[in-house]
């Protein structure tokens, strides 16, 4: 049992004299660069063996997570429904864990959206997403499940944080102010696993993918993310022969996508290989402006008219590029999909469903 503990992680305190500890130290304790972290092959696990509840693994990424479990063999796992189930509520994540008893969690769970959602309805996004985190850690810890992959997000980054962002910047500001709410309350399934963790041993590791983007995404003109809204509206004025599309901000600010499919296959590498306590960027290792974004899309598209740049609206984060260089070096991982072509795949998706409704 000892030799599984420090294989996952070794927290080295100086025990030898009394210390001060900062709030500064105490992030460092919950995912900061103090913390020394050592990997095992050993540690590795077959999830074909296990029982698997992947939260959210109905929703946009969870799909594409539960169709890798199924090739990677697995049979026994579970996709509750907020219906039958709400996270949010600490009584119905006890009756599912009772019911399902786990041995690996993938939480997927989360109450998401795009910038103009998040600016409407900070409170629920930050209420809800933390409650589902708490609950589903506690619960998990309780029922000494084996293994718990938190997927967190890069709102959770300080808004002016150093291009690429690495994993030991993650304390160091405030996160955007359109997102900080969502990105917070995620970030706190960090802080709770690694609590966890100290306290107990809890093997709970927490991964921070870029912005997802890919076929099944959210096309809800309210709460759909920049990629879908850009779709949706390009090919609606195309179709109907629009002059012009109005796009949020002035189109400086950056971001790096990465493929929903991609980031499935690294969040299945995660739970079957990482046991560390540092979290792990998920990224594509390609920064876009939203002005190059946009006009990539008109052309893969091809609309004619002008781009229109409201800029009374917000920008959100100026840059997100993340390092994903530990990924690559604990997980393998390498992202597949170029943005290019990804971005023909779902305008052709988002095309056929548009047809056939």
């Amino acid at each position: 049992m000892l030799g599984r503990l420090v294989a996952s992680v070794v927290l080295v305190p100086d025990l030898g004299r009394p210390t001060r500890i900062s709030p500064t130290d105490v992030a460092h304790s919950l995912g900061g660069p103090k913390m020394t972290l050592m990997n095992s092959p050993e540690s590795a696990l077959d999830l074909a063996s296990h029982s698997v509840l992947v939260t959210g693994g109905a929703g946009f990424v969870g799909r594409s997570v539960v169709k890798l479990l199924r090739d990677r063999g697995a049979t026994d796992f579970t996709v509750p429904r907020s219906c039958d189930y709400d996270l949010r509520d600490e009584a119905q994540a006890a009756r599912l864990f009772e019911k399902v008893q786990p041995e690996i969690v993938i939480d997927l769970a989360a109450v998401v959206g795009g910038i103009g959602i998040n600016s409407r309805e900070p409170v629920r996004f930050f209420r809800d997403n933390l409650r589902m985190g708490t609950n589903l850690v506690e619960q998990a810890q309780r029922h000494k499940v084996k293994k718990f992959v938190g997927v967190g997000t890069v709102c959770s980054y300080p808004k002016n944080t150093r291009v690429p962002f690495r994993e030991s910047d993650l304390w160091n500001g405030f996160p955007e102010e359109t997102n900080a709410p969502y990105g917070l309350a995620k970030k706190m399934v960090l802080v709770h696993l690694n609590a966890c963790r100290l306290e107990s041993g809890f093997n709970g590791i927490y991964l921070l993918p870029v912005n997802l983007y890919g076929p099944g995404d959210n096309f809800s003109p309210d709460s759909s993310h920049v990629i879908p809204a850009l779709i949706r509206k390009i090919c609606a004025a195309h179709t109907q022969g629009d002059d012009e599309v109005e796009v949020w901000g002035d189109g400086s600010a950056t971001r790096e996508f990465l493929h929903v499919e991609d980031a499935a296959e690294g969040i299945v590498c995660a739970a079957e290989c990482y046991d560390g306590g540092m979290p792990i960027n998920l990224g594509s290792g390609m920064e876009i402006t939203i002005a190059d974004l946009a006009a990539l899309i008109r052309e893969l598209i091809g609309y004619q008219g002008r781009l229109v740049w409201n800029t009374s609206r917000p920008n959100g984060q100026p840059r997100r590029c993340v390092d994903s260089s530990r990924a690559r070096e604990h997980l393998g991982f390498q992202a597949k999909r170029e943005l290019r072509n990804g971005l023909c795949e779902v305008i052709a998706w988002w095309k056929d469903q548009v047809e056939a409704h």
